[in-house]
């Protein structure tokens, strides 16, 4: 798509924009699509047209529109944003699309030499991959916390409940953006929603807790965006309830820290056991098995998930609880 090709309404009506090139291969959902709570996440959608996003910026909410252009041998997105915020959301689009991920040292031969050949064949058929960059504390944080100890099903679930009673439409839903795009509710607004809809959302006690506790220092929360990935981590973790997996799972998406590893996750250590070593293993031995390519450990288990490897099922599952109609 070129940007004669977009729809002449919607360029119209764009309140900032830019055509970002990222300067090597490059796939635009490979990229950011690990920002995405689930396919029915309101806060991203996918169109025809690209992928819309809505968020609050410094200066107020954004909607912010991602669209693939410019031939494969030189790609480009074209990055075009409405509302309050938009010049903050298009200021933040590059390192958002991963233009700091720089895979150059694990891409050397000599580096190539060391990794298992699943991890090296899938680096090989997906190079446009990078590691995104939010810088957005609080939309990675409260999702991740609802994901804490159950299944992804259960939280996506409660998350979109939450989002649609407090959410706020996205500037220009229904006109130029798709209608049902919503913006997470700030801080404040998270703060205010009573006790009886965190439990009609199935979120126990332990987990809002958790949120709340985080959000009444929101404005420190926002500044760890500004340090490097390690420290943010452990920052996170100073706060009551949240941990090790919670921070990892955080700075992926908001530092595109390509080290961080969600350790405690309920099926990752398995998984990374059986696909090095065909057997499952736990936290301490995804780490060890792990360790020969410290500082791009996140690089090795995003090839390895682009491989196409699947584990053989390994105990019972974790099981769905509802806790919306006690």
């Amino acid at each position: 798509m070129t940007i004669a090709d977009v729809p002449a309404g919607v360029a119209a009506a764009a309140d900032a924009s830019l055509r970002w090139i990222p300067g090597g291969p490059f796939d635009l959902m490979q990229t950011v699509g690990t920002l995405l709570r689930g396919h029915g996440d309101p806060s991203i959608r996918t169109s025809p047209d690209g992928l819309w996003m809505a968020f609050t910026t410094p200066s107020g909410p954004a909607t912010l529109r991602l669209a693939a252009a410019g031939p494969p041998a030189g790609p480009a997105v074209d990055v075009r944003a409405w509302g309050p915020g938009a010049a903050d959301a298009v200021g933040s689009a590059p390192r958002m699309l991963g233009r700091d991920d720089d895979w150059s040292a694990f891409d050397e031969p000599a580096f190539h030499a060391t990794l298992p050949r699943m991890v090296v064949e899938a680096r090989r058929r997906n190079p446009a991959v990078r590691l995104p960059a939010t810088g957005r504390l609080i939309d990675s944080l409260v999702p991740t916390i609802l994901e804490q100890k159950v299944t992804v099903i259960e939280a996506r679930r409660g998350y979109r409940y939450l989002m649609y009673r407090f959410g706020t439409p996205a500037p220009g839903a229904g006109t130029v953006a798709p209608a049902n795009l919503l913006v997470q509710p700030t801080p404040e607004q998270w703060l205010r929603i009573p006790s009886w809809e965190w439990h009609k959302a199935g979120v126990g006690p332990q987990r809002s807790a958790t949120v709340m506790r985080a959000l009444r220092s929101a404005v420190a929360l926002e500044r760890l965006a500004g340090l490097p990935a390690a420290e943010a981590a452990a920052k996170l973790q100073t706060i009551p309830g949240i941990g090790v997996w919670t921070a990892a799972e955080v700075v992926q998406r908001t530092h595109g820290c390509p080290d961080s590893i969600a350790v405690g996750d309920y099926h990752l250590a398995a998984y990374v056991g059986a696909a090095l070593t065909g057997r499952r293993t736990d936290d301490a031995g995804m780490l060890r098995l792990l360790a020969p390519w410290a500082g791009h450990r996140q690089r090795v288990v995003r090839m390895i998930g682009f491989s196409g490897f699947r584990k053989p099922t390994f105990g019972p599952r974790m099981t769905i609880q509802d806790h919306r109609g006690h």
